[in-house]
């Protein structure tokens, strides 16, 4: 089912409920797309069992990995990774948005000229992406209902949002993400 325009809601959390939080609501006006645990596939190390990179307790999915792990098939030659994907890609590229964690920074890809947020271990933070693939062929990042980042997309017209974990330059030997209330939109093009 092709979307016009696609909005991923991955609420990394909402600990700072408030006028913070509230200040801007980038879902306003789009319609929830109803998901289930089938249409969320957790890719792991391919030689660990599942709950050993991934547990569902009270709603909140915590991922992990180590950068000793195996990639996520044995024909792969990518990076370890513990994530779960959701409808992939750019026309010439593998992805058309990554959001990377560096010493407590959220970067656009390992960009550091486009830091998206400096300081985001040991807290909630809401984080919205939203995708115009018919319209302007943007991305728009949004924290805590603040607008932080802006870029143009990648082409293509298959996507699929991933979140979670994947080992990038200069890893930790344990990486983690917890994400809780993950949801998509869509909106028809204007």
């Amino acid at each position: 089912m092709p979307f016009h325009l696609l909005i991923l809601l991955l609420a990394l959390s909402c600990a700072t409920q408030g006028a913070n939080a509230a200040a801007c609501d980038p879902t306003t006006g789009f319609i929830t797309v109803l998901l289930t645990d089938a249409q969320l596939p957790v890719q792991r190390p391919y030689d660990v069992p599942l709950e050993q990179r991934y547990e569902l307790v009270n709603g909140m999915r915590r991922m992990w990995v180590y950068c000793t792990d195996k990639p996520h098939s044995p024909a792969s030659h990518a990076k370890p990774r513990t994530e779960i994907r959701m409808v992939f890609g750019a026309a010439k590229h593998a992805t058309t948005l990554m959001l990377h964690v560096y010493s407590g920074a959220l970067v656009y890809y390992d960009d550091w000229t486009r830091v998206v947020d400096g300081g985001i271990y040991d807290r909630w933070f809401r984080l919205n992406v939203i995708h115009d693939v018919g319209g302007a062929g943007t991305l728009t990042v949004f924290i805590d209902g603040q607008e932080r980042l802006r870029v143009a997309g990648r082409g293509g017209d298959i996507h699929y949002f991933k979140f979670g974990v994947y080992t990038q330059t200069a890893p930790s030997h344990l990486m983690e993400s917890r994400w809780r209330d993950v949801r998509l939109f869509t909106k028809e093009a204007y």
